[in-house]
């Protein structure tokens, strides 16, 4: 099959779109695209879903492949990339000539396959994650993270920025929305779980979380010129202690996990933050900064 490339500008106010899968954030996405006037077609495996959508004036498509039919652009955003697939496979002829962005969460690995299919019906196709809940979809600060096919990006760019301004495209590897999107969720929820626990290691001191919440914004403040600095050390392998070392902030965790351990908390997320930092110190890293655990850690 011959797929013909379009890559010329597009105009986002004619750019027909359609939207497949209508849970939450299938909803959003199709009313941002509502709220940028572009014409909007729905499909959702069970029809009793997008009511409001239809009243706002989206399409709702008799089945799957109407849907496809009906539109430049077809946005997926499902539970998973079985059911993406389940309901693509059977579609790869219908998609020729247009272009396929799966909004789907999963892993790097699933996204590659999903490109590797892609590929083989020589479809044009980016992989993409979404990083904000979906009352945020359609706004200034609505990041969502785009890969694979470069020319389908740059001709329908202003269309997806109706979905979030912040439209980062990251690159041709089509694994890489989901890899930053798997890292960006891996210090959410260790942040998470750090927070939650802290609000329970104050409560069993007798202290309300409400008044411990002011004085943990501090240490959020403080966050960005950290992550910053230690995306520097690692990339360049360099680990400068001189402000705090890893062997004095390993003892500061010694201290938290005797306290926690005392009231009878969890420590399953403080033991493992220590057996990280113990074994960078084993290797070497005592006198280096927290971002020398980098090197326990494995991988490249």
């Amino acid at each position: 099959m011959t797929m013909v490339r379009m890559t010329t500008p597009t105009n986002t106010s004619s750019t027909p779109v359609t939207v497949i899968g209508l849970g939450a954030m299938g909803q959003a996405l199709a009313g941002a695209f509502l709220d940028a006037g572009l014409p909007t077609t729905i499909w959702n495996r069970s029809a009793d879903k997008g009511e409001a959508l239809v009243g706002r004036g989206a399409v709702r498509a008799a089945s799957v492949e109407e849907a496809v039919l009906a539109s430049e652009l077809v946005v997926v955003c499902v539970v998973d990339y079985d059911a993406a697939q389940k309901i693509l496979a059977p579609l790869a002829d219908v998609l020729a000539g247009r272009v396929l962005v799966n909004l789907t969460s999963d892993t790097p690995e699933r996204a590659r396959e999903a490109a590797a299919w892609a590929e083989a019906h020589s479809l044009d196709y980016l992989d993409g994650a979404i990083m904000v809940p979906v009352p945020v979809i359609g706004g200034p600060e609505a990041l969502i993270f785009y890969a694979g096919a470069r020319a389908a990006y740059e001709r329908y760019e202003s269309v997806l920025k109706t979905l979030g301004a912040p439209a980062a495209f990251l690159g041709e590897d089509h694994g890489l929305a989901a890899a930053y999107d798997m890292a960006m969720l891996d210090f959410f929820y260790g942040a998470m779980g750090g927070l939650v626990h802290a609000f329970a290691l104050a409560r069993a001191e007798g202290v309300e979380a409400a008044a411990l919440a002011p004085y943990l914004n501090t240490i959020a403040g403080i966050l960005p010129p950290i992550v910053a600095s230690t995306a520097t050390d690692i990339d360049a392998r360099t680990y400068d202690g001189s402000g705090a070392n890893l062997a004095m902030m390993t003892a500061s965790v010694d201290h938290i996990l005797h306290t926690a351990r005392g009231r009878g908390l969890d420590t399953a997320q403080l033991e493992a933050v220590k057996a990280v930092s113990e074994r960078a110190i084993a290797k070497g890293h005592g006198r280096d900064s927290w971002a020398s655990t980098f090197e326990a850690l494995g991988g490249a």
